[in-house]
């Protein structure tokens, strides 16, 4: 019997789990993990989190038994891995569950802010006003897409894309000809991508690598009066730069469902009370309340990936990764 400990549960995922894993001594947060939860930690040999929970050093060094971490999630940049390959503790992740879910989240963003319809809801609902004078949009059929990493998520987006009859540009460091030439997706430079397409989607994980992959130089580079699609991480782009190219008309516009430092708009008085807050910090809670107050910008909490569908295929992955591993046959490891 394994103690398994899991953070940032709803109370319907809890049931399903306790269902789910019935031989096991399970524990429950429905808060992300931090030092402060008062969970039993010194037994535990498992713990599953989502992506709010930053499993620092610090939070790992509390888990004295722990062996294996589950995230609910595909992106794991929230978790040591260099600790948890010190400490020989396996990772595991939910590698596809949204492929679909988050795609059609990005046409939920283009077509809000093609159509003006956030605008024109607001119009009717706070002022009563039924005039359409100033809700012209504009057709996405004939427009150029640009789909930045063909991963399952980005393919996914594009078939939508190829849907709507827009011309898809594609660009991967691992490019998937075969799936290029069935749908009728051209792989062109990144370069190349953001001074051809009208709408850009960022569909990439966050490393190392791809920090501010999209800056003030790539920015200048997008063709006037584009728009910028952003469901993957937030400081996949940079903030300050895209507060700039908004202001100067450079972008007309961006659907974010991610924020640079979002985990500091979510606790601010948290965040300032951290004495390891940098000025470039600061500027970039700055920069994201400004974004929120830009008219031609679209921000969601982080909720793309949130439909009922998804949700459970997160949870059956999750349940899949800890009984494997508990068979020692650990599947979907990260590290």
């Amino acid at each position: 019997m394994a103690k398994i400990a899991f953070y940032g549960v709803q109370p319907w995922e809890q049931e399903y789990l306790e269902r789910s894993l019935q031989k096991h001594q399970l524990t429950f947060c429905p808060e992300y993990l931090d030092e402060k939860k008062s969970l039993e930690r010194s037994d535990t040999e498992i713990i599953s989190v989502f992506v709010d929970s930053n499993v620092s050093k610090k939070i790992i060094d509390l888990f004295p038994s722990l062996k294996f971490i589950a995230t609910r999630s595909t992106g794991f940049d929230h978790i040591d891995l260099e600790t948890c390959k010190e400490r020989g503790i396996a990772v595991s992740n939910v590698p596809s569950y949204g492929d679909n879910t988050v795609a059609e989240y990005v046409f939920a963003l283009i077509l809000a802010l093609s159509r003006k319809i956030y605008i024109a809801y607001e119009q009717v609902r706070e002022e009563g006003d039924f005039s359409y004078d100033a809700l012209q949009g504009f057709d996405l059929l004939g427009k150029t897409m640009g789909v930045i990493g063909t991963g399952r998520i980005g393919k996914y987006t594009a078939r939508i894309a190829k849907g709507f009859g827009m011309r898809v540009l594609a660009y991967d460091i691992m490019p998937d000809r075969k799936f290029a030439r069935k749908i009728g997706v051209t792989y062109v430079s990144l370069e190349e991508l953001l001074k051809e397409s009208d709408i850009v989607s960022i569909h990439v994980p966050y490393a190392k690598e791809t920090h501010h992959l999209i800056d003030k130089n790539k920015m200048a580079l997008m063709k006037k009066g584009a728009y910028l699609i952003n469901t993957s991480r937030g400081a996949v782009v940079d903030t300050q730069a895209l507060v700039v190219a908004l202001k100067s008309g450079q972008l007309s516009g961006a659907g974010l469902d991610v924020l640079e430092e979002e985990d500091a708009i979510k606790d601010e008085v948290e965040f300032l009370l951290n004495k390891k807050v940098t000025e470039h910090d600061l500027r970039n809670v700055i920069a994201n309340h400004i974004l929120v107050d830009i008219p031609n910008v679209i921000i969601t909490p982080h909720t793309a990936f949130n439909t009922k569908e998804a949700l459970m295929r997160i949870l059956d992955t999750t349940v899949a990764n800890i009984n494997s591993y508990l068979k020692r046959k650990p599947q979907n490891c990260v590290n």
